[in-house]
């Protein structure tokens, strides 16, 4: 199974946006589980719910970081590189999209929804583009590692 079918298959297994890609990626990553788990688990919902920067692309962010991120707070050509990288993986998705933000992706107005979230049920994926908005942070993830090997 690759990345993008495995973070499908992970937030329909009920895992938030941001833990389905992180997860994913374990194998690449070398994360451990549990540990991409908690640390992508407070990014769901654009943050918390708060609707704000889609948790899919949050995900994508958090593989980047551990594939290509700086370390030193002084490496300033390191900061730029990335900063770059990461923009120009926000800008693959939302040409994709028309958005990174959660909200915007899902046609919800305001702002944070309840803290509270929604159960998964079969309604909640057929109204939810979620699943496929994981597999195609996924995939863009993929096709940025492909083209800088």
């Amino acid at each position: 199974m690759n990345h993008e079918e495995k973070a499908r298959e992970l937030f329909k297994q009920g895992y938030n946006c941001s833990q389905a890609v992180l997860l994913a990626f374990c194998d690449v990553t070398g994360l451990d589980e549990k540990t991409a788990l908690t640390l992508s688990s407070s990014f769901g919902g654009g943050m918390g719910r708060m609707r704000e920067v889609c948790g899919a692309v949050s995900g994508m962010f958090m593989v980047a970081g551990l594939l290509y991120g700086y370390s030193e707070p002084n490496d300033q050509a390191g900061k730029t590189a990335h900063y770059k990288r990461i923009q120009e993986l926000a800008e693959e998705f939302r040409k994709e999209n028309g958005s990174i933000i959660c909200r915007e992706l899902l046609g919800l107005s305001g702002g944070a929804d309840s803290h509270v979230p929604e159960l998964r049920t079969d309604a909640y994926y057929k109204k939810r583009p979620c699943a496929e908005l994981v597999a195609m942070a996924a995939r863009i993830m993929d096709s940025y590692i492909e083209s800088n090997r």
